[in-house]
């Protein structure tokens, strides 16, 4: 299977403990994840954030008012997937540990799923279509090398 073709920018806004969300996101990993996730090539910016960021970003472009794990921005689909990726590290980092995962392994769901909500795919939509979501990253992560998120 080819996998698509990706322009990829990896930024890291200034946060605690930056060095360990670094050393989980190398870009080589971050691409490969992405890439499995795409059905077109893509040009993604992946922004990894603090909780204040994070927040005025929810706040702003979604009305809820606290940090999630991941805010998609997608602004094409065709012919050319187009994407921003906001990652808020410490919720990331929270989340890993409360469901005792390796922080690396938190960050590839997280970057499969937001990838796949940048296609078209969405969770909130409906039960069949979260479950058709789930399973989709499943499999993903599965061909990853990494265990079921759920």
């Amino acid at each position: 299977m080819a996998l698509a073709d990706l322009s990829l920018s990896l930024q890291f806004a200034r946060l605690r403990d930056v060095a360990r969300h670094r050393a989980a996101l190398p870009r080589h990993r971050v691409a490969r994840w992405i890439r499995h996730a795409l059905e077109a090539d893509a040009e993604i910016t992946v922004r990894i954030v603090d909780a204040e960021e994070g927040q005025q970003l929810n706040r702003e472009f979604r009305g809820k008012d606290y940090a999630t794990n991941v805010l998609t921005f997608d602004y094409a689909q065709a012919p050319v997937v187009m994407a921003d990726l906001v990652l808020c590290a410490p919720v990331v980092a929270r989340e890993a540990k409360e469901q005792r995962k390796t922080l690396a392994a938190h960050y590839a769901h997280l970057l499969v799923h937001g990838t796949l909500h940048a296609q078209g795919w969405d969770h909130e939509t409906g039960e069949a279509d979260a479950e058709a979501m789930e399973a989709r990253e499943i499999e993903i992560l599965a061909r990853l090398g990494i265990r079921n998120p759920y």
